[in-house]
Protein backbone atom coordinates (compact mmCIF):
# COMPACT_ATOMS: atom_id res chain seq x y z
CA UNK A 1 0.00 0.00 0.00
CA UNK A 2 3.06 2.38 0.64
CA UNK A 3 4.46 1.58 -2.41
CA UNK A 4 1.54 2.06 -4.64
CA UNK A 5 1.00 5.30 -2.57
CA UNK A 6 3.89 6.66 -3.28
CA UNK A 7 4.53 5.82 -7.18
CA UNK A 8 1.00 7.97 -7.46
CA UNK A 9 2.18 10.69 -5.25
CA UNK A 10 5.79 10.66 -7.96
CA UNK A 11 3.68 10.58 -11.08
CA UNK A 12 2.15 13.67 -10.24
CA UNK A 13 3.27 17.95 -10.81
CA UNK A 14 3.18 19.93 -7.47
CA UNK A 15 1.83 23.05 -8.35
CA UNK A 16 4.43 25.74 -7.41
CA UNK A 17 4.58 29.00 -9.43
CA UNK A 18 8.51 27.98 -8.85
CA UNK A 19 7.92 25.37 -10.91
CA UNK A 20 6.53 27.28 -14.36
CA UNK A 21 9.07 30.53 -13.20
CA UNK A 22 12.15 28.08 -13.74
CA UNK A 23 10.10 26.25 -17.32
CA UNK A 24 9.92 29.14 -18.59
CA UNK A 25 13.38 30.71 -17.77
CA UNK A 26 14.66 27.64 -19.84
CA UNK A 27 11.75 27.75 -22.53
CA UNK A 28 12.88 29.39 -26.25
CA UNK A 29 9.97 31.03 -25.57
CA UNK A 30 11.35 33.53 -23.13
CA UNK A 31 12.21 35.99 -25.32
CA UNK A 32 9.08 36.18 -26.26
CA UNK A 33 7.06 36.17 -22.93
CA UNK A 34 10.19 38.71 -21.16
CA UNK A 35 11.20 40.91 -24.00
CA UNK A 36 14.02 43.28 -22.87
CA UNK A 37 13.06 46.38 -21.24
CA UNK A 38 12.52 49.38 -24.25
CA UNK A 39 13.99 53.15 -23.08
CA UNK A 40 10.57 53.99 -25.65
CA UNK A 41 7.53 54.21 -23.62
CA UNK A 42 5.75 53.54 -26.77
CA UNK A 43 7.73 50.88 -27.52
CA UNK A 44 6.87 49.36 -24.01
CA UNK A 45 3.08 49.65 -24.76
CA UNK A 46 3.38 48.36 -28.08
CA UNK A 47 5.17 44.81 -26.65
CA UNK A 48 3.54 44.20 -23.00
CA UNK A 49 0.08 43.36 -24.44
CA UNK A 50 1.52 40.81 -27.02
CA UNK A 51 3.65 39.62 -24.35
CA UNK A 52 0.62 39.10 -21.60
CA UNK A 53 -1.48 37.41 -24.28
CA UNK A 54 1.21 34.43 -24.94
CA UNK A 55 2.11 34.12 -21.50
CA UNK A 56 -1.59 33.43 -21.04
CA UNK A 57 -2.12 30.68 -23.59
CA UNK A 58 1.24 29.13 -22.29
CA UNK A 59 0.20 28.84 -19.16
CA UNK A 60 -3.14 27.17 -20.21
CA UNK A 61 -0.76 24.67 -22.46
CA UNK A 62 0.66 24.06 -19.35
CA UNK A 63 -2.36 23.14 -17.28
CA UNK A 64 -3.78 21.10 -19.93
CA UNK A 65 -0.79 19.16 -19.85
CA UNK A 66 -0.92 18.38 -16.15
CA UNK A 67 -4.50 17.46 -16.18
CA UNK A 68 -3.78 14.91 -19.02
CA UNK A 69 -0.79 13.41 -16.90
CA UNK A 70 -3.45 12.87 -14.38
CA UNK A 71 -6.00 11.49 -16.17
CA UNK A 72 -3.22 9.20 -17.45
CA UNK A 73 -2.34 8.28 -14.04
CA UNK A 74 -5.60 7.59 -12.53
CA UNK A 75 -7.27 5.81 -15.48
CA UNK A 76 -6.61 2.07 -15.74
CA UNK A 77 -4.26 0.89 -19.49
CA UNK A 78 -6.35 -2.23 -19.79
CA UNK A 79 -9.71 -3.64 -19.07
CA UNK A 80 -8.37 -7.20 -18.37
CA UNK A 81 -6.65 -5.87 -15.04
CA UNK A 82 -9.17 -5.29 -11.97
CA UNK A 83 -6.02 -3.89 -9.35
CA UNK A 84 -5.79 -4.36 -5.46
CA UNK A 85 -8.17 -1.79 -3.47
CA UNK A 86 -5.31 0.58 -2.15
CA UNK A 87 -7.72 0.93 0.78
CA UNK A 88 -8.74 -1.14 3.79
CA UNK A 89 -12.13 -2.98 3.76
CA UNK A 90 -12.20 -2.53 7.48
CA UNK A 91 -11.71 1.37 7.09
CA UNK A 92 -15.13 3.88 6.79
CA UNK A 93 -13.91 5.00 3.59
CA UNK A 94 -13.21 1.68 1.72
CA UNK A 95 -15.02 1.49 -1.95
CA UNK A 96 -17.14 -2.15 -0.09
CA UNK A 97 -18.41 0.38 2.68
CA UNK A 98 -19.04 3.16 -0.23
CA UNK A 99 -21.22 0.92 -1.98
CA UNK A 100 -22.88 -0.31 1.13
CA UNK A 101 -23.80 2.70 2.46
CA UNK A 102 -24.90 4.03 -1.24
CA UNK A 103 -27.27 1.39 -1.45
CA UNK A 104 -28.88 2.43 1.59
CA UNK A 105 -29.44 5.69 1.06
CA UNK A 106 -30.96 5.49 -2.52
CA UNK A 107 -32.15 2.54 -4.01
CA UNK A 108 -31.39 3.46 -7.37
CA UNK A 109 -27.53 3.72 -6.64
CA UNK A 110 -26.68 0.52 -8.92
CA UNK A 111 -28.28 1.88 -12.11
CA UNK A 112 -25.99 4.77 -10.91
CA UNK A 113 -22.97 2.67 -10.42
CA UNK A 114 -23.67 0.90 -14.23
CA UNK A 115 -22.77 3.88 -15.83
CA UNK A 116 -19.19 4.04 -14.26
CA UNK A 117 -16.00 2.00 -15.41
CA UNK A 118 -15.84 -1.28 -14.30
CA UNK A 119 -13.75 -1.52 -11.23
CA UNK A 120 -14.33 -3.94 -7.83
CA UNK A 121 -16.56 -1.26 -6.36
CA UNK A 122 -18.72 -0.99 -9.38
CA UNK A 123 -18.96 -4.58 -10.90
CA UNK A 124 -18.72 -6.74 -7.72
CA UNK A 125 -21.50 -7.41 -5.68
CA UNK A 126 -20.65 -5.95 -2.39
CA UNK A 127 -22.11 -6.38 0.98
CA UNK A 128 -23.79 -4.12 3.43
CA UNK A 129 -20.96 -3.15 5.96
CA UNK A 130 -20.94 -5.26 8.90
CA UNK A 131 -22.01 -4.07 12.51
CA UNK A 132 -20.13 -3.11 15.91
CA UNK A 133 -20.65 -4.33 19.15
CA UNK A 134 -23.48 -3.19 20.88
CA UNK A 135 -25.22 -3.48 24.14
CA UNK A 136 -23.85 -5.81 27.23
CA UNK A 137 -22.66 -8.47 25.77
CA UNK A 138 -20.60 -11.50 27.10
CA UNK A 139 -17.31 -12.78 26.22
CA UNK A 140 -18.93 -15.59 24.38
CA UNK A 141 -21.17 -13.05 22.70
CA UNK A 142 -18.32 -10.46 21.40
CA UNK A 143 -16.25 -13.40 20.46
CA UNK A 144 -18.92 -14.88 18.55
CA UNK A 145 -19.60 -11.21 16.39
CA UNK A 146 -16.19 -10.37 15.97
CA UNK A 147 -14.98 -10.19 12.66
CA UNK A 148 -11.66 -11.61 10.91
CA UNK A 149 -9.11 -8.56 9.94
CA UNK A 150 -8.55 -10.45 6.71
CA UNK A 151 -4.79 -10.37 7.40
CA UNK A 152 -4.18 -7.67 4.72
CA UNK A 153 -5.63 -10.14 1.59
CA UNK A 154 -7.81 -7.88 -0.86
CA UNK A 155 -8.60 -8.64 -4.17
CA UNK A 156 -6.29 -8.75 -6.65
CA UNK A 157 -7.07 -9.21 -10.28
CA UNK A 158 -3.56 -8.41 -12.26
CA UNK A 159 -3.44 -10.37 -15.48
CA UNK A 160 -0.11 -11.31 -16.85
CA UNK A 161 1.02 -9.79 -19.95
CA UNK A 162 0.92 -12.68 -21.73
CA UNK A 163 -2.82 -12.55 -21.20
CA UNK A 164 -3.43 -9.50 -21.78
CA UNK A 165 -2.03 -9.89 -25.22
CA UNK A 166 -3.95 -12.98 -26.21
CA UNK A 167 -7.19 -11.01 -25.54
CA UNK A 168 -6.76 -8.57 -28.01
CA UNK A 169 -7.26 -11.68 -30.85
CA UNK A 170 -9.48 -13.74 -28.60
CA UNK A 171 -11.85 -11.20 -27.60
CA UNK A 172 -12.70 -10.59 -30.99
CA UNK A 173 -12.96 -14.16 -32.15
CA UNK A 174 -16.35 -14.24 -34.66
CA UNK A 175 -15.50 -18.09 -36.63
CA UNK A 176 -16.23 -20.37 -33.53
CA UNK A 177 -18.70 -20.49 -31.01
CA UNK A 178 -19.18 -22.71 -27.90
CA UNK A 179 -22.47 -23.13 -26.45
CA UNK A 180 -23.17 -24.76 -23.10
CA UNK A 181 -26.34 -25.99 -21.26
CA UNK A 182 -26.01 -26.08 -17.24
CA UNK A 183 -27.51 -28.18 -15.06
CA UNK A 184 -28.80 -27.89 -11.88
CA UNK A 185 -30.03 -25.54 -8.81
CA UNK A 186 -28.67 -21.48 -8.74
CA UNK A 187 -25.37 -22.19 -7.20
CA UNK A 188 -24.65 -25.16 -8.89
CA UNK A 189 -25.60 -23.10 -12.63
CA UNK A 190 -23.06 -20.85 -11.44
CA UNK A 191 -20.19 -22.63 -10.85
CA UNK A 192 -20.81 -23.96 -14.96
CA UNK A 193 -21.01 -20.46 -16.03
CA UNK A 194 -17.89 -19.58 -14.57
CA UNK A 195 -16.46 -22.80 -15.80
CA UNK A 196 -17.99 -22.28 -19.31
CA UNK A 197 -15.94 -19.26 -19.69
CA UNK A 198 -12.83 -20.48 -18.78
CA UNK A 199 -13.49 -23.19 -21.35
CA UNK A 200 -14.23 -20.61 -24.06
CA UNK A 201 -11.02 -18.62 -23.40
CA UNK A 202 -9.07 -22.09 -23.37
CA UNK A 203 -10.25 -22.68 -26.97
CA UNK A 204 -10.25 -19.16 -27.76
CA UNK A 205 -13.94 -19.08 -29.26
CA UNK A 206 -17.13 -16.77 -28.09
CA UNK A 207 -19.46 -18.17 -25.85
CA UNK A 208 -23.02 -17.89 -26.66
CA UNK A 209 -24.81 -17.19 -23.70
CA UNK A 210 -25.13 -20.44 -21.68
CA UNK A 211 -28.42 -22.37 -21.87
CA UNK A 212 -30.40 -23.07 -18.58
CA UNK A 213 -31.89 -26.74 -18.22
CA UNK A 214 -34.83 -26.85 -16.67
CA UNK A 215 -34.40 -28.56 -13.06
CA UNK A 216 -36.07 -31.83 -13.15
CA UNK A 217 -36.53 -31.44 -9.36
CA UNK A 218 -38.02 -27.72 -9.07
CA UNK A 219 -38.99 -27.89 -12.44
CA UNK A 220 -37.73 -23.98 -12.90
CA UNK A 221 -37.81 -22.31 -16.64
CA UNK A 222 -36.06 -19.33 -15.66
CA UNK A 223 -33.59 -18.19 -18.39
CA UNK A 224 -30.04 -16.41 -18.02
CA UNK A 225 -31.68 -13.30 -18.39
CA UNK A 226 -34.57 -13.95 -15.85
CA UNK A 227 -31.42 -14.21 -13.31
CA UNK A 228 -28.34 -12.52 -14.50
CA UNK A 229 -27.42 -9.42 -15.75
CA UNK A 230 -26.68 -10.19 -19.59
CA UNK A 231 -25.54 -6.57 -20.71
CA UNK A 232 -23.37 -6.34 -17.25
CA UNK A 233 -21.70 -10.19 -17.98
CA UNK A 234 -20.77 -9.06 -21.91
CA UNK A 235 -19.42 -5.86 -20.58
CA UNK A 236 -17.41 -7.46 -17.66
CA UNK A 237 -15.66 -9.76 -19.84
CA UNK A 238 -15.49 -7.92 -23.00
CA UNK A 239 -11.21 -7.84 -22.69
CA UNK A 240 -11.53 -11.90 -21.72
CA UNK A 241 -14.17 -13.57 -24.31
CA UNK A 242 -16.29 -12.49 -26.73
CA UNK A 243 -20.07 -13.48 -25.42
CA UNK A 244 -22.99 -13.10 -28.21
CA UNK A 245 -26.55 -13.52 -27.44
CA UNK A 246 -27.17 -16.48 -30.17
CA UNK A 247 -25.61 -18.28 -32.65
CA UNK A 248 -25.12 -16.47 -36.08
CA UNK A 249 -27.37 -18.19 -38.80
CA UNK A 250 -24.28 -19.28 -40.60
CA UNK A 251 -23.75 -22.07 -38.08
CA UNK A 252 -26.58 -24.89 -37.76
CA UNK A 253 -26.89 -26.52 -34.38
CA UNK A 254 -28.96 -29.33 -35.90
CA UNK A 255 -25.66 -30.75 -37.83
CA UNK A 256 -23.79 -30.99 -33.96
CA UNK A 257 -23.64 -33.33 -31.37
CA UNK A 258 -23.67 -32.72 -27.51
CA UNK A 259 -20.56 -33.82 -26.03
CA UNK A 260 -21.19 -34.68 -22.55
CA UNK A 261 -19.12 -37.62 -21.57
CA UNK A 262 -16.15 -35.31 -20.01
CA UNK A 263 -14.36 -36.60 -16.94
CA UNK A 264 -13.61 -35.45 -14.22
CA UNK A 265 -10.78 -32.77 -13.35
CA UNK A 266 -9.72 -31.81 -16.76
CA UNK A 267 -6.76 -29.25 -17.64
CA UNK A 268 -6.72 -26.66 -20.36
CA UNK A 269 -4.06 -29.28 -22.53
CA UNK A 270 -6.84 -31.84 -22.44
CA UNK A 271 -9.81 -29.47 -23.39
CA UNK A 272 -7.41 -28.46 -26.20
CA UNK A 273 -6.42 -31.74 -26.97
CA UNK A 274 -9.96 -32.76 -27.11
CA UNK A 275 -12.18 -30.27 -28.89
CA UNK A 276 -10.24 -27.75 -30.77
CA UNK A 277 -9.54 -29.70 -33.59
CA UNK A 278 -13.75 -30.03 -33.70
CA UNK A 279 -13.96 -26.57 -33.00
CA UNK A 280 -11.40 -25.53 -35.77
CA UNK A 281 -13.55 -27.57 -38.48
CA UNK A 282 -16.84 -27.07 -37.46
CA UNK A 283 -16.70 -23.40 -36.08
CA UNK A 284 -19.56 -24.38 -33.50
CA UNK A 285 -19.09 -27.43 -30.07
CA UNK A 286 -21.97 -27.62 -27.57
CA UNK A 287 -20.97 -28.96 -24.20
CA UNK A 288 -23.29 -30.28 -21.63
CA UNK A 289 -22.78 -31.75 -18.00
CA UNK A 290 -20.00 -29.35 -17.44
CA UNK A 291 -20.70 -29.68 -13.32
CA UNK A 292 -17.02 -30.21 -11.61
CA UNK A 293 -15.39 -31.20 -14.38
CA UNK A 294 -12.95 -28.56 -14.90
CA UNK A 295 -9.72 -29.17 -12.81
CA UNK A 296 -9.82 -26.97 -10.14
CA UNK A 297 -6.05 -26.25 -10.31
CA UNK A 298 -5.70 -23.74 -13.21
CA UNK A 299 -3.05 -22.04 -14.37
CA UNK A 300 -2.96 -18.39 -12.51
CA UNK A 301 -4.57 -16.07 -15.22
CA UNK A 302 -7.84 -18.75 -15.57
CA UNK A 303 -7.91 -18.89 -11.97
CA UNK A 304 -8.33 -15.03 -11.75
CA UNK A 305 -10.42 -15.49 -14.57
CA UNK A 306 -12.93 -17.60 -12.43
CA UNK A 307 -13.31 -15.42 -9.67
CA UNK A 308 -13.53 -12.01 -12.01
CA UNK A 309 -16.53 -14.49 -13.89
CA UNK A 310 -17.89 -15.53 -10.06
CA UNK A 311 -17.37 -12.36 -7.99
CA UNK A 312 -17.69 -9.53 -11.14
CA UNK A 313 -19.57 -10.97 -13.89
CA UNK A 314 -22.29 -12.88 -13.02
CA UNK A 315 -24.33 -10.26 -11.10
CA UNK A 316 -27.84 -11.04 -10.38
CA UNK A 317 -30.82 -9.19 -12.88
CA UNK A 318 -31.64 -5.94 -11.57
CA UNK A 319 -35.34 -6.77 -10.26
CA UNK A 320 -33.63 -9.44 -8.42
CA UNK A 321 -31.02 -7.60 -6.91
CA UNK A 322 -33.21 -4.96 -6.01
CA UNK A 323 -35.63 -7.21 -4.11
CA UNK A 324 -32.71 -8.81 -2.79
CA UNK A 325 -30.84 -5.77 -1.31
CA UNK A 326 -34.46 -3.96 0.09
CA UNK A 327 -34.67 -7.66 2.48
CA UNK A 328 -30.86 -7.20 3.36
CA UNK A 329 -31.38 -3.91 4.23
CA UNK A 330 -34.53 -4.85 6.45
CA UNK A 331 -33.23 -7.41 8.18
CA UNK A 332 -29.45 -5.25 8.46
CA UNK A 333 -31.62 -2.23 9.97
CA UNK A 334 -32.35 -3.89 12.94
CA UNK A 335 -28.87 -4.78 13.79
CA UNK A 336 -26.57 -7.97 13.95
CA UNK A 337 -27.95 -10.71 11.91
CA UNK A 338 -26.77 -14.68 11.59
CA UNK A 339 -27.88 -16.02 7.84
CA UNK A 340 -28.04 -20.20 8.05
CA UNK A 341 -28.42 -22.34 5.27
CA UNK A 342 -30.19 -24.75 6.56
CA UNK A 343 -30.50 -28.08 4.22
CA UNK A 344 -33.95 -29.29 5.32
CA UNK A 345 -35.80 -29.70 2.18
CA UNK A 346 -37.06 -32.69 1.04
CA UNK A 347 -34.96 -33.51 -2.30
CA UNK A 348 -32.06 -33.20 -0.04
CA UNK A 349 -32.50 -35.89 2.62
CA UNK A 350 -33.62 -38.59 -0.44
CA UNK A 351 -30.05 -37.06 -2.02
CA UNK A 352 -27.99 -37.66 0.72
CA UNK A 353 -29.43 -40.88 2.20
CA UNK A 354 -29.80 -39.80 5.73
CA UNK A 355 -32.72 -39.85 8.49
CA UNK A 356 -34.38 -36.79 8.96
CA UNK A 357 -34.40 -36.64 13.10
CA UNK A 358 -38.22 -35.87 13.05
CA UNK A 359 -38.87 -39.79 13.77
CA UNK A 360 -40.26 -42.94 11.89
CA UNK A 361 -43.19 -41.32 9.52
CA UNK A 362 -41.16 -38.82 7.64
CA UNK A 363 -38.06 -41.31 7.69
CA UNK A 364 -39.99 -43.59 5.82
CA UNK A 365 -41.50 -41.25 3.52
CA UNK A 366 -38.08 -40.06 2.39
CA UNK A 367 -37.46 -43.74 2.14
CA UNK A 368 -39.82 -44.96 -0.02
CA UNK A 369 -39.18 -41.82 -2.32
CA UNK A 370 -35.82 -42.32 -2.39
CA UNK A 371 -36.68 -46.20 -3.76
CA UNK A 372 -38.39 -44.99 -6.90
CA UNK A 373 -35.74 -42.51 -7.42
CA UNK A 374 -32.58 -44.53 -6.67
CA UNK A 375 -30.71 -42.21 -9.62
CA UNK A 376 -31.56 -39.46 -7.38
CA UNK A 377 -28.97 -40.64 -4.21
CA UNK A 378 -25.30 -39.67 -4.37
CA UNK A 379 -22.18 -41.28 -4.01
CA UNK A 380 -21.20 -43.90 -0.73
CA UNK A 381 -24.12 -46.12 -1.59
CA UNK A 382 -22.76 -49.08 0.61
CA UNK A 383 -22.83 -46.90 3.90
CA UNK A 384 -25.53 -47.20 6.57
CA UNK A 385 -27.38 -44.34 7.54
CA UNK A 386 -25.70 -44.22 10.90
CA UNK A 387 -22.35 -44.09 9.13
CA UNK A 388 -22.99 -41.71 6.48
CA UNK A 389 -24.14 -38.91 9.51
CA UNK A 390 -20.84 -40.07 11.50
CA UNK A 391 -18.57 -39.19 8.17
CA UNK A 392 -20.15 -35.80 8.68
CA UNK A 393 -22.04 -36.65 4.56
CA UNK A 394 -25.19 -35.52 6.44
CA UNK A 395 -26.99 -31.62 6.93
CA UNK A 396 -27.04 -30.76 10.34
CA UNK A 397 -30.78 -31.06 11.57
CA UNK A 398 -32.94 -27.66 13.52
CA UNK A 399 -31.46 -29.09 16.69
CA UNK A 400 -28.14 -29.45 16.20
CA UNK A 401 -28.17 -26.12 14.53
CA UNK A 402 -29.56 -24.89 17.67
CA UNK A 403 -26.79 -26.71 19.90
CA UNK A 404 -24.02 -25.53 17.85
CA UNK A 405 -24.99 -22.09 17.60
CA UNK A 406 -25.43 -21.69 21.64
CA UNK A 407 -21.98 -23.18 21.93
CA UNK A 408 -20.13 -21.07 19.70
CA UNK A 409 -21.99 -17.90 21.78
CA UNK A 410 -24.80 -17.02 20.05
CA UNK A 411 -26.99 -14.73 22.37
CA UNK A 412 -30.03 -16.34 22.56
CA UNK A 413 -32.04 -12.87 21.07
CA UNK A 414 -29.66 -12.93 17.82
CA UNK A 415 -31.68 -12.41 14.74
CA UNK A 416 -31.18 -15.68 12.38
CA UNK A 417 -32.57 -15.05 8.81
CA UNK A 418 -32.97 -18.74 7.63
CA UNK A 419 -32.16 -19.68 3.91
CA UNK A 420 -33.34 -22.45 2.12
CA UNK A 421 -36.63 -24.48 0.73
CA UNK A 422 -39.33 -24.98 2.75
CA UNK A 423 -37.89 -27.78 5.09
CA UNK A 424 -39.38 -31.30 5.01
CA UNK A 425 -41.82 -31.36 8.14
CA UNK A 426 -42.94 -28.10 7.93
CA UNK A 427 -42.51 -25.80 11.13
CA UNK A 428 -42.26 -29.15 13.36
CA UNK A 429 -38.52 -29.48 11.10
CA UNK A 430 -37.86 -25.85 12.84
CA UNK A 431 -39.35 -26.09 16.42
CA UNK A 432 -36.20 -26.94 18.37
CA UNK A 433 -34.53 -24.19 16.43
CA UNK A 434 -37.06 -21.62 17.13
CA UNK A 435 -37.56 -22.46 20.76
CA UNK A 436 -34.07 -21.76 21.36
CA UNK A 437 -33.51 -18.77 18.94
CA UNK A 438 -37.16 -17.21 18.74
CA UNK A 439 -36.18 -14.38 16.21
CA UNK A 440 -36.20 -16.92 13.45
CA UNK A 441 -36.67 -14.84 10.11
CA UNK A 442 -36.99 -15.89 6.00
CA UNK A 443 -37.84 -14.18 3.33
CA UNK A 444 -41.42 -15.00 2.86
CA UNK A 445 -41.38 -13.53 6.66
CA UNK A 446 -39.16 -10.33 5.24
CA UNK A 447 -40.99 -9.97 2.30
CA UNK A 448 -43.99 -6.93 1.93
CA UNK A 449 -47.48 -7.49 0.40
CA UNK A 450 -47.01 -9.23 -3.24
CA UNK A 451 -43.13 -8.88 -3.47
CA UNK A 452 -42.64 -12.88 -3.79
CA UNK A 453 -46.14 -14.07 -5.95
CA UNK A 454 -43.78 -13.75 -9.35
CA UNK A 455 -41.31 -15.84 -7.83
CA UNK A 456 -43.70 -18.71 -6.64
CA UNK A 457 -42.87 -21.33 -9.10
CA UNK A 458 -38.52 -19.84 -9.58
CA UNK A 459 -36.90 -21.55 -6.65
CA UNK A 460 -33.59 -20.40 -8.54
CA UNK A 461 -35.04 -16.76 -8.00
CA UNK A 462 -35.64 -17.37 -4.71
CA UNK A 463 -32.48 -18.23 -3.98
CA UNK A 464 -30.77 -15.51 -5.50
CA UNK A 465 -32.57 -13.48 -2.99
CA UNK A 466 -31.36 -15.63 -0.24
CA UNK A 467 -27.79 -15.67 -1.31
CA UNK A 468 -27.84 -11.83 -1.48
CA UNK A 469 -28.95 -11.40 2.06
CA UNK A 470 -26.56 -14.19 3.35
CA UNK A 471 -23.56 -12.36 1.59
CA UNK A 472 -24.41 -9.29 4.17
CA UNK A 473 -25.08 -10.96 7.20
CA UNK A 474 -22.36 -10.55 9.86
CA UNK A 475 -22.49 -14.34 10.80
CA UNK A 476 -23.06 -17.15 8.33
CA UNK A 477 -23.13 -20.12 8.35
CA UNK A 478 -24.36 -23.49 6.16
CA UNK A 479 -25.83 -26.68 7.63
CA UNK A 480 -24.65 -28.71 4.97
CA UNK A 481 -21.53 -27.40 2.77
CA UNK A 482 -23.09 -27.29 -0.95
CA UNK A 483 -22.39 -25.02 -3.96
CA UNK A 484 -23.69 -22.18 -2.03
CA UNK A 485 -22.01 -22.97 0.95
CA UNK A 486 -18.67 -22.92 -1.07
CA UNK A 487 -20.17 -19.60 -2.82
CA UNK A 488 -20.56 -17.48 -0.07
CA UNK A 489 -17.35 -18.45 2.06
CA UNK A 490 -15.35 -17.21 -1.10
CA UNK A 491 -17.69 -14.32 -1.63
CA UNK A 492 -17.72 -13.15 1.77
CA UNK A 493 -13.73 -13.42 1.76
CA UNK A 494 -13.39 -11.75 -1.47
CA UNK A 495 -15.59 -8.66 -0.38
CA UNK A 496 -14.19 -7.90 3.03
CA UNK A 497 -13.66 -10.89 5.23
CA UNK A 498 -17.21 -11.61 6.48
CA UNK A 499 -17.30 -14.09 9.44
CA UNK A 500 -17.95 -17.89 8.16
CA UNK A 501 -18.45 -20.94 10.54
CA UNK A 502 -17.90 -24.34 8.66
CA UNK A 503 -19.29 -26.83 11.27
CA UNK A 504 -17.01 -29.44 11.26
CA UNK A 505 -19.26 -32.52 11.33
CA UNK A 506 -17.31 -35.32 11.51
CA UNK A 507 -15.54 -33.97 14.92
CA UNK A 508 -18.29 -32.64 16.57
CA UNK A 509 -21.23 -35.63 15.58
CA UNK A 510 -20.15 -38.32 18.46
CA UNK A 511 -20.59 -35.11 21.14
CA UNK A 512 -24.00 -34.99 19.70
CA UNK A 513 -24.87 -38.34 20.82
CA UNK A 514 -23.14 -38.72 24.07
CA UNK A 515 -25.93 -38.03 26.81
CA UNK A 516 -22.96 -38.19 29.64
CA UNK A 517 -21.45 -34.47 28.33
CA UNK A 518 -22.36 -31.46 30.36
CA UNK A 519 -23.82 -28.36 28.50
CA UNK A 520 -20.55 -26.59 29.77
CA UNK A 521 -18.23 -29.48 28.64
CA UNK A 522 -20.21 -29.33 25.13
CA UNK A 523 -19.94 -25.67 24.14
CA UNK A 524 -16.23 -26.39 25.21
CA UNK A 525 -15.53 -28.94 22.74
CA UNK A 526 -17.48 -26.99 20.09
CA UNK A 527 -15.77 -23.61 20.35
CA UNK A 528 -12.33 -26.08 20.29
CA UNK A 529 -13.40 -27.91 17.03
CA UNK A 530 -14.07 -24.45 15.81
CA UNK A 531 -11.47 -21.95 16.87
CA UNK A 532 -9.80 -21.52 13.30
CA UNK A 533 -13.35 -21.05 11.63
CA UNK A 534 -13.57 -16.97 11.41
CA UNK A 535 -13.33 -16.51 8.69
CA UNK A 536 -9.67 -15.90 8.16
CA UNK A 537 -8.28 -16.39 5.06
CA UNK A 538 -7.23 -19.95 4.15
CA UNK A 539 -5.15 -20.53 1.72
CA UNK A 540 -6.15 -22.77 -1.47
CA UNK A 541 -2.53 -24.04 -2.29
CA UNK A 542 -2.87 -25.82 1.12
CA UNK A 543 -5.27 -28.00 -0.36
CA UNK A 544 -4.44 -28.67 -4.18
CA UNK A 545 -8.29 -29.84 -5.08
CA UNK A 546 -9.53 -26.69 -2.94
CA UNK A 547 -11.79 -24.41 -5.53
CA UNK A 548 -10.93 -20.81 -6.02
CA UNK A 549 -14.00 -19.57 -5.36
CA UNK A 550 -14.17 -20.78 -2.64
CA UNK A 551 -10.54 -20.11 -1.54
CA UNK A 552 -9.58 -17.45 -3.23
CA UNK A 553 -6.39 -16.48 -1.51
CA UNK A 554 -3.37 -16.50 -3.04
CA UNK A 555 -4.63 -16.18 -7.11
CA UNK A 556 -7.45 -13.61 -6.37
CA UNK A 557 -6.33 -11.56 -3.49
CA UNK A 558 -3.11 -10.00 -2.82
CA UNK A 559 -1.41 -9.19 0.62
CA UNK A 560 -0.31 -5.81 1.17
Amino acid sequence: MGKAARNIKSSLITLNPIFFTRLLSISPLKSFVFSPKKNSRNQKNHCSSPNLTLLFFLSLFILCTFLGICILTFVPISQNSIPCSMISPSSPFSPFVLASLSSIVKDYSNSLLDEQPTTLSTSAMVPLPPHGFSGNLSEEEREFWQQPDGEGYRPCLDFSLGYRKSSARISKERRKFLVVVVSGGLNQQRNQIVDAVVIARVLEAALVVPVLQVNRIWGDESEFSDIFDVEHFKKTLQADVRVVMSLPSTHLVSRQSVENQIPSHVSPTWIRARFLRQLNEEGLLILKGLDSKLSKSLPPDLQKLRCKVAFHALRFSTPIRELGNQMARRMWIEGSYVAIHLRLEKDVWIRTGCLTGLGPKHDNIIARDRESHPDFLTDKLNMSNAARRLAGFCPLNSLEVARLLKALGAPSNARIYVAGGDPFGGTYALQPLVEEFPNIVTKQMLARGDELSPYTNRPSVLAAIDYIVCLSSDVFMPSHGGNMGRALQGHRAYVGHRKYVKPNKRMMIPFFEDMSISEEEFSSVIQKLHKNSKGQPEQRTKMIDRDVLAYPVPECMCNH
